[in-house]
């Protein structure tokens, strides 16, 4: 920690004497050091009363210091206007793989405001403190539902699939304290799936903790699963067949080579899930998100996929024959090879999305 010295100015600084330079005396610990010439934009200067004598502010010093000291990184980011300053080490140690990690670990260009300093990003500030806790400690807000859909639709942006995992958890105790109209418990569940062919077909199991069980080959056809917790499941050739699994959460789940044929999954959560040739033909996947999912080879077919967010999926070799894609984002998603044969892209959002041999003939864009 290094002490700034600012000597006492007279009434008559104002603010035209702010964009000229101040002498000022640095200390550190105790020991004086020379003297430097410190332009206004590298810390914070203040007019001070000629009464105030010898105030000693305790600040970080940012680039003028670095050279010298162990201090970390600093970066100020501008969130939508809203101003934060936080470190390299917070943006890029509890998740490495997330968008801000990438954007502040040298593996992109940054663009920042060369008279003020700040990174901006052009998105809602509202909650981007909790996403900065999140980094720092680890801990989920106690926030409103309506807030944590909203903490998790930014948290989707960045990419920060433990935070969307932790507020999902939240959610869903909190679900299952209000009530769990469910005809099983976690228990009952675990002792079923001992046996060697497992069905559940047209079971009530809305708001269940499923999560990290090995529920492969299972039968949840015509199932009421609104709601339930399939967290990192193993779930690999599990059968969905007209379930209602509204608001189901499956993120980071193995569902590779799944049915969901005619399943409503409408709001259900499926971040860094494993879809990979996943029949989900005829399924109502409005308001989904599958960021940065792994849909290679899915089937698509007549799915709703109205308002889902898509980013970053990979959906190479995807068949999307007739699906609606009305208002979904499918920013910097994979599409190659993809059939999107005569679909309606007039409101995708598809920058940055790969298209190299996909099947766009009739396709509206």
């Amino acid at each position: 920690m290094t002490r700034i010295k600012i000597r006492p100015m007279g009434h008559a600084c104002r603010q035209n004497q702010l964009n000229t330079q101040r002498k000022i005396h640095l200390t550190n610990l105790g020991s004086p050091r020379q003297w430097h010439s410190i332009p206004p934009n590298n810390c914070l200067l203040a007019c001070l009363p000629a009464a105030t004598s010898h105030l000693i502010l305790t600040i970080f010093i940012s680039s003028f210091l670095m050279e010298d000291s162990n201090l970390p990184t600093l970066v100020r980011l501008s969130i939508g206007g809203k101003k934060f300053c936080t470190t390299i080490d917070t943006l890029t140690r509890r998740e490495p793989d997330s968008m801000l990690a990438a954007v502040f670990s040298s593996r992109h260009t940054v663009y920042q405001d060369s008279e003020k300093g700040y990174v901006f990003v052009d998105r809602d500030g509202k909650h981007f403190r909790h996403i900065l806790n999140w980094l720092r400690d680890g801990v989920v807000p106690t926030l409103t539902d309506s807030e944590y859909s909203e903490l998790i639709r930014e948290a989707e942006y960045y990419q920060l699939l433990g935070l969307i995992e932790g507020v999902s958890s939240v959610l869903n105790k909190r679900k299952e304290d209000e009530k769990s109209p469910a005809e099983l418990t976690r228990t009952d569940i675990i002792k079923c799936i001992q046996s060697e062919r497992v069905k559940f077909r047209g079971v009530n199991l809305s708001g269940l903790d499923l999560s990290k069980l090995d529920l492969s080959l299972v039968d949840f056809s015509f199932a009421c699963l609104k709601n339930v917790f399939f967290s990192r499941a193993n779930l690999q050739c599990a059968k969905f067949r007209d379930v209602d699994a509204v608001g189901s959460n499956f993120h980071n789940a193995a569902l590779r080579e799944c049915e969901f044929t005619g399943a409503n999954l409408r709001g259900a959560l499926l971040a860094g899930a494993n879809l990979q040739s996943a029949n989900l033909q005829d399924a109502s996947l409005i308001d989904c998100s599958f960021c940065v999912a792994d849909l290679r080879s899915a089937h698509l077919q007549s799915a709703d996929l109205t308002d889902a967010n898509l980013e970053g999926a990979n959906l190479e070799g995807a068949n999307l024959k007739g699906a609606k894609l009305s208002n979904a984002n499918l920013k910097g998603a994979n599409l190659q090879r993809a059939y999107l044969r005569h679909v309606n892209l007039r409101d995708t959002h598809l920058e940055g999305a790969k298209l190299d041999g996909a099947n766009l003939l009739g396709a509206i864009r």
